[in-house]
Formats: C-alpha cells, structure tokens, sequence
C-alpha cells in the first residue's frame, strides 16, 4: 500500500486503481492501489472525503489494508478520482501538532507524560500523569502560542536501530520495526504514526478550553487553529451580547453581571422576609388550637405552600396543616400539597394518602409534599379520616 499522506501529506486530491470493493455492514468496504486517506489511528481520526461517485465516511487499517468504507460499490480495477475533506484533514493536523507541543513542554518541564490522546470532531482531550495548577497551565499556554509563532520546522525521521537507541523521545509503549519519529526542534521528539503540518506556524492558534483532576494527574481539552478561532469568535458574540444586555464595555462584562446578581439575590432574600411575614399574617387570621387544618389556595408556588404551612403549626394554629392549590402535569388536573405536623407522624401517613388520593410525593416525619389527582372533596375526606 502507497501511503500518500506520509509521503504528501498536503494532497488533496488523487488519482488510484480500485485493487478490492465488498460489501460490509454499512456500504462498501473499498482498497485502493495508493491512497492519502489516513486511516484512524494514533489518536487522530479517519479521513473522510470521495472517491469517484463514492462518498467516504471513514478509513480503518486492518491488517496491511487500508480500508475505505464507502457508499456505493466501485468497479475493481477501475481508476477513480479521490478527493480528501481538506478542512477536516487540516483540522486534524492543526490539533495533532498543537498536541504535540503541548505533550512536549509538559514533559520538559514536569516530566508527565501523556497518558491519553482523543482527538473528536470539535475538541481535544490530553491526559497527563501528573498535576498542574491554573497559573502554570496559562504559562504553558504562552509558552505554547510562543513556539507557534517561532514558525519552526517540523520533521519527520525514520531512524536505525542505532540511531533510534541513541534518542530520548517520547513513547507510550515499546516500539519495534520500523519507528517513525516526529520532530518539534527544541519542543518534542516523539513517536507517532499521525499527520502534521509543515511549520508550527501552520497551527495558528493553542488554546486551552478546560482543566479536570483525572485518575491521579489532569485532563486537558484544548483546540488548535481553525476551531479555536471559530470558539473565540462564538464566545466573543456571547460576550458582545452579555454587554449588550447589561450595558456593559468589553472586559467588563463580569463585574456586570457580578453586580446583578449581587442586586437579585439581595431582592430574593426581601422577598423572601416579606414572604415570611406575609405568611404569618395570614396564619394568624385563623383560630389556634386544632387537630387538622386543611386550607386550599389559589396559584401558590410549592414552596409558598411550605411557608404557610410552616407557619400555621409553628404558629399553633393546628397539630397538623395542610395547605393545597391547582397544578396540572400532562393534561391531569390536581393539587399540589405541602402537609406539616407537629410530631413525627407523616411519613407512613402520606404513603397510604397517595395510594388512596392517586398522588405522588413523601418527605419526613414532620414534613411531606407532592402532587394529589383527586378532586377537593375528596381529598378533604381522606385527609380528615387520616389526622382526625
């Protein structure tokens, strides 16, 4: 098999003899006397692309073949024209090499190695057995653009088993054959069976999106070149329209929206005293010393339904209170429920209510909510019988 994309990895399009074409699960699994399609492997993905009428959705090595999974059948022995998904292809590059800077400066600095490599369509994740800290993760990330912007080759060697004895590159697993070495001067020396660009320049741009303790050490996503451009320009317009929003210049967004939210919980926590003593007024307009008090009320949250619960039995008002008010939930009409008591009696209580009244709910001893879907009368009945 010719292996275009080692030799050239910047063709896009080719010309090749179709040497095998059968059916498999999904389409047809297609061989070609020569190909730039890279097959995935090493943690970068397939390629994808055309050839001929064909449509390429992905490209796997099985054994000494390179398998093009393809739509249609292909005549064997028929020339057909290839055509690569460049923009996919060069994505894939620009975050292959951006990795490989990134693997390199930890391992030099560190001395981590990367544990884990996965390569998805919109982003990177890169494992490393070791810990980093926020502050030296925006340094490498400097320091990363910097050799970026150094323009510096990148070569590829296939050395002897001498020469190879010799090195100190990076490896995840012991190597036999053959090794084909990747080279970042001054950065990384690594052994890899991916697709890179020409010159760091090519990446454009490293960018780390996130940083998560995993398994003893950090995993990091990242996106390299086109997509974190593409990421840059979605986040600016979102904070473009937070400014627009809360009148906010660039940069100073955040402190807007600090400041709103400082305003709203301070609102909330009025709200939430002015709900308290509203509530205990109305508690109080009813005569102390019940058994069972059974209110309904229109259009009260659940949690409003607790409140003024909560304050006709801490008020005395009854051992037990029940507070109701309408819900609906898919088409079926009921009532939503808080019932407090005194003492611990609720939790087996309300079981036997919601099998009785079709409901659903629970809580503690003292406590207990949820939905009936029964009618008023109903309900006061089953209630009555329950606490009285």
């Amino acid at each position: 098999m010719n292996e275009l994309y080692y030799r050239l990895p910047y063709v896009k399009e080719f010309d090749a003899v179709v040497t095998g074409c059968v059916p498999g699960k999904s389409g047809f699994e297609v061989t070609l006397s020569q190909t730039a399609f890279y097959p995935e492997g090493g943690g970068q993905l397939a390629d994808s692309g055309s050839i001929g009428e064909a449509s390429v959705g992905d490209t796997r090595r099985r054994g000494g073949d390179i398998i093009h999974y393809a739509d249609r059948a292909l005549q064997v022995g028929s020339t057909q024209h290839c055509v690569i998904d460049w923009q996919k292809r060069f994505d894939h590059m620009q975050a292959h090499s951006g990795e490989h800077i990134v693997s390199g400066l930890i391992h030099r600095r560190f001395g981590y190695d990367n544990v884990g490599f996965h390569m998805a369509a919109d982003k990177v994740t890169v494992d490393f057995n070791g810990l980093i800290s926020e502050e030296q993760l925006a340094e490498l990330e400097r320091e990363a653009n910097a050799r970026v912007y150094d323009n510096l080759p990148v070569r590829v060697a296939f050395p002897s088993p001498e020469e190879l004895a010799a090195l100190d590159y990076r490896s995840k697993k012991e190597l036999s054959g053959i090794v084909r070495l990747v080279e970042f001067p001054g950065v990384d020396l690594c052994a890899c069976c991916g697709t890179h660009v020409e010159r760091t320049g090519e990446i454009g741009l490293i960018k780390f999106v996130s940083m998560a303790r995993y398994k003893g050490g950090v995993r990091i996503e990242m996106l390299c070149g086109r997509l974190a451009m593409q990421d840059y320009a979605r986040k600016n317009e979102q904070e473009r329209e937070i400014g627009r929003i809360f009148s906010a210049k660039p940069y100073e967004t955040v402190e807007a929206v600090r400041q709103y939210v400082a305003a709203a919980e301070a609102a909330e926590a009025r709200a939430s005293e002015l709900a308290r003593r509203y509530f205990e007024l109305r508690a109080a307009q009813f005569p102390a010393g019940g058994g069972l008090l059974v209110n309904f009320e229109d259009g009260f949250k659940p949690v409003e339904l607790r409140r003024f619960c909560d304050a006709l039995v801490a008020g005395g008002k009854a051992k037990t209170a029940a507070v109701l008010s309408p819900a609906e939930n898919n088409g079926k009409k009921g009532w939503n429920y808080v019932i407090c008591a005194g003492d611990p009696v609720l939790r087996d209580a309300v079981k036997t209510l919601n099998k009785e009244l079709n409901g659903r709910g629970g809580g503690d001893p003292t406590l207990v909510q949820g939905t009936f879907f029964a009618g008023r009368a109903e309900i006061e009945r089953a209630l009555e019988a329950t606490f009285r």
